[in-house]
């Protein structure tokens, strides 16, 4: 079988470090072609400046990966779709709900597959966890998200943005592994936003969640921690507690603590070749449901003004 054939739309850093070493790990697919106004792409793959180009003059691609900011994600991707391409979306999928329902109809009216990569629901710990907790009564849930924006975002201008979703990029991530996790949907109650007075967007959230069984959740982002970072989420059920850390990476559990492989994004690329090679999409919104709630009920407070 003849590999797919797929183009990278957006030569960033989270390109760089975990895409192009994914395709080229995976022998499902061959790295035909990148796409970048402002990067000039990698040694040896043919590059464009803009989608255009590389639709107007090749070389011929099968798929996908859309890798640029959500803002501008939408027409790339209707675009893309029209020529019958095969879409690997970045996280977040879109910049709103209805635009990825919008091209979620419209892959399935081209029949071609569309795929809304939550790459932290491949993290190691993951799969174990929602095996784990399917047959346990969930009382409690808490997850702390804190990390240093100087470190993992440094001049992002466009994640402060609207659309650009601030502190909640990362902390979607959180949100794409609870709802994949625990048993039972949840629902926003309750949220504070905390936006710095120059920026459109929040460096620090609260937020209050309940599952339909009555279950707490709470969720605490912020972006201004420094030294070590905060990727946990804690789960208290009946038969003791269980934690993700490391985003996902580590799991403890009453019995112990499993350590895995990092794999998140090679099971992604595995996923987007079997989606493909079956002739499926893949368009889970429920992560970006919950922050667009946190955005359309949350309060906000201002803070201090923030500069890279």
């Amino acid at each position: 079988m003849d590999p797919i054939r797929i183009a990278i739309v957006g030569i960033g850093k989270i390109a760089r470090d975990q895409h192009v070493p994914a395709i080229r790990g995976n022998g499902a697919f061959s790295l035909a072609a990148t796409v970048s106004p402002q990067d000039a792409g990698l040694e040896g793959v043919p590059h464009h400046a803009s989608l255009d180009a590389l639709l107007a003059e090749g070389p011929a691609v099968d798929a996908i990966a859309l890798c640029t900011p959500p803002q501008v994600r939408h027409a790339l991707a209707s675009q893309a779709i029209g020529r019958g391409i095969h879409l690997f979306l970045e996280k977040p999928p879109g910049a709103t709900l209805a635009e990825v329902a919008a091209l979620e109809a419209e892959a399935d009216k081209a029949g071609v597959s569309l795929f809304a990569a939550w790459h932290s629901r491949f993290a190691a710990g993951v799969a174990p966890a929602r095996a784990w907790l399917a047959e346990r009564r969930i009382d409690k849930v808490s997850i702390v998200w804190r990390e240093d924006v100087r470190v993992w975002h440094p001049g992002q201008a466009w994640i402060w943005e609207p659309g650009g979703l601030g502190v909640f990029d990362p902390g979607i991530n959180a949100l794409s592994i609870v709802t994949h996790i625990l048993p039972r949907p949840f629902f926003l109650k309750d949220a504070t936003l905390v936006l710095p007075e120059n920026r459109a967007a929040p460096i620090a959230a609260d937020i209050a969640f309940r599952d339909t069984g009555g279950a707490a959740i709470h969720m605490d982002l912020d972006w201004r921690q420094t030294g070590p970072q905060s990727w946990d989420i804690m789960v208290e059920t009946d038969a003791g507690m269980l934690k993700l850390s490391q985003g996902g990476a580590v799991l403890h559990l009453p019995g112990g603590t499993e350590h895995g492989e990092d794999i998140e994004y090679a099971g992604l690329y595995r996923r987007f070749a079997a989606l493909i090679r079956g002739g499926r999409s893949d368009v889970d919104t429920a992560p970006l449901r919950l922050v667009a709630d946190a955005f359309l009920r949350g309060k906000r407070q201002t803070t201090a003004a923030f500069h890279d």
